[in-house]
């Protein structure tokens, strides 16, 4: 199932609030690439019909019914980087830079980074 943390979230809620977007929801979408590793994409954006509907920590995530195959199973973070840099994290067992020892949300290890339990 997608999730998103509570970390994740709360920022989430900040850059909306921060920018004028709370009426949006969160989109997120993904591509698998030739060699198995994932590109990952998140913004603001308005509903449509044919979304999926997630609500995870106080955030309405949608994406297009397409992308929840490759999403199912992830988890969004936000965490800090070894550079010290604060950045949104995608972690992904189908990525083929998921490494399960590397830590897991809240840790930043296993993931991809992105531009950007639910029920």
């Amino acid at each position: 199932m997608f999730s998103l943390t509570k970390t994740a979230a709360e920022q989430i809620i900040a850059s909306a609030e921060q920018s004028g977007m709370e009426r949006l929801s969160l989109r997120i979408a993904a591509k698998k690439l030739a060699n198995g590793t994932f590109e990952y994409g998140m913004g603001f954006d308005d509903a449509t019909e044919e979304d999926l509907v997630l609500r995870c920590n106080g955030v309405e995530v949608i994406m297009a019914p397409e992308f929840e195959p490759l999403l199912n199973s992830t988890t969004v973070d936000f965490v800090t980087l070894d550079t010290g840099e604060q950045s949104f994290v995608f972690v992904n067992p189908l990525d083929a830079n998921y490494d399960p020892n590397a830590g897991g949300p809240g840790e930043g290890g296993g993931c991809g980074c992105g531009s950007g339990g639910c029920h």
